[in-house]
């Protein structure tokens, strides 16, 4: 197999090996993570409205053409809100998902040509015996007057990622400009070293077409020993991803262990560098890996010291709020708020918490269609928020 690490040497890192000595102790460009603590309050000038609740475990949210809304909840059913109540009957069609622990439905979205063809897309953890792994299936999503079916429902990517435990998955979705798709795909979190080798599926994002064949010009097809789906690696557990068409940029966070969460730039065939450089420490306290930066190896744009477990990922879009467009906003699980970054000209500038008076836990948060700010909370009882101008 080719070594995509720039020099071949070896260390020690956390038990493991992997080539990393050699590497220059700096990093190809001068520019450095920057590492975000705990951030201020935003003034409260918006309001919330609840959209629905009674949600169980709601992972991801997806808004349609005719006004209703799709939820996944971890437990592998998709239920509709249709008029601002959460219809009881879930969507039929939809297989066993394994459901356990960290494991469940990931993400829901849907096809850009959605109106003409009605295909939504799945990610999920599948079992087979005592091992599983994640999936991503597409299905034609036909409504009715309860809460409709998917037909033809049709597993486009089962992921070389296969593992006995049920954490670090990844699973979130993202549609390009050119009808190609990205998924995010966790280390596993017993298989991280992993996550620096081709040859798998573990922590990485890969690249579809939406039939779930492999695009031609994806970094990896024709390198031996390297898997075509690889769009880019050296990841942990990213659980947010977005396409943002204005400025043709794909943004991802992940999860790290005990600090070190991670927002990055994601570029093709790039190496993200988990778990060679972190800045971070394991759940233990003991240290991951002694370097932060290494030649060949991505720096994010920001970390998160401590960490907030980020979850679900938008950037603003509309018409509502003037001094939000084109900023990002981060759904904090740990941390229990909205995490606003004010986005200038390209640059990460000031962060706000917002929702923190809630006290929940953020699973999703999205922008609708009719330029709102929804939030989607987490565990039982879950709900959908819509966020608005006071």
């Amino acid at each position: 197999m080719k070594n995509h690490l720039t020099k071949s040497a070896i260390a020690l890192v956390s038990g493991l090996s992997v080539a990393c000595a050699g590497f220059s102790a700096l990093a190809e460009t001068d520019r450095l993570s920057q590492e975000i603590g705990d951030a201020p309050a935003a003034p409260v000038t918006y309001e919330i409205t609840e959209i629905a609740g009674g949600l169980e475990t709601a992972a991801a949210m997806a808004f349609l053409p005719d006004g209703d809304m799709l939820v996944a909840e971890k437990a592998g059913r998709v239920r509709v809100i249709r008029d601002g109540e959460l219809v009881q009957a879930p969507v039929s069609g939809i297989p066993e998902v394994h459901y356990s622990s960290q494991a469940g439905l990931f993400d829901i979205a849907l096809h850009p040509d959605f109106a003409e063809n009605g295909f939504i897309y799945l990610s999920y953890a599948h079992a087979e015996g005592r091992r599983n792994t994640l999936r991503l299936a597409r299905a034609r999503y036909v409504p009715d007057a309860e809460s409709g079916a998917l037909e033809n429902f049709e597993v486009i990517f089962t992921g070389e990622s296969w593992r006995t435990t049920s954490a670090h998955y990844g699973g979130r979705i993202a549609f390009l400009a050119d009808g190609t798709l990205l998924l995010t795909t966790g280390d596993g979190y017993r298989h991280r070293d992993q996550a620096q080798k081709l040859d798998n599926h573990f922590g990485k994002i890969v690249r579809l077409n939406d039939d779930g064949s492999v695009p031609a010009d994806n970094p990896f097809v024709g390198t031996s020993g390297a898997l075509p789906e690889v769009w880019s690696y050296g990841h942990r557990n990213p659980q947010g991803l977005i396409y943002d068409a204005q400025s043709n940029i794909v943004y991802a966070h992940e999860h790290g262990p005990r600090g070190g969460d991670e927002v990055n730039i994601i570029g093709k065939g790039k190496n993200y560098g988990w778990p060679v450089i972190c800045y971070c420490i394991d759940y233990s306290g003991a240290q991951i890996t002694p370097f932060s930066q290494l030649e060949g190896m991505e720096q994010s744009v920001v970390h998160y010291e401590p960490s907030i477990a980020p979850s679900g990922f938008a950037i603003y879009r509309g018409d509502k709020f003037p001094d939000w467009e084109g900023d990002l906003f981060i759904g904090a699980l740990a941390h229990e708020h909205v995490r606003h970054i004010d986005l200038q000209n390209g640059m990460f500038g000031a962060q706000q918490e917002y929702l923190g008076e809630l006290g929940k836990r953020v699973r999703d948060v999205r922008v609708g269609p009719d330029g709102f700010l929804y939030v989607l909370t987490d565990k039982s009882g879950g709900k959908v928020l819509k966020v608005s101008p006071q």
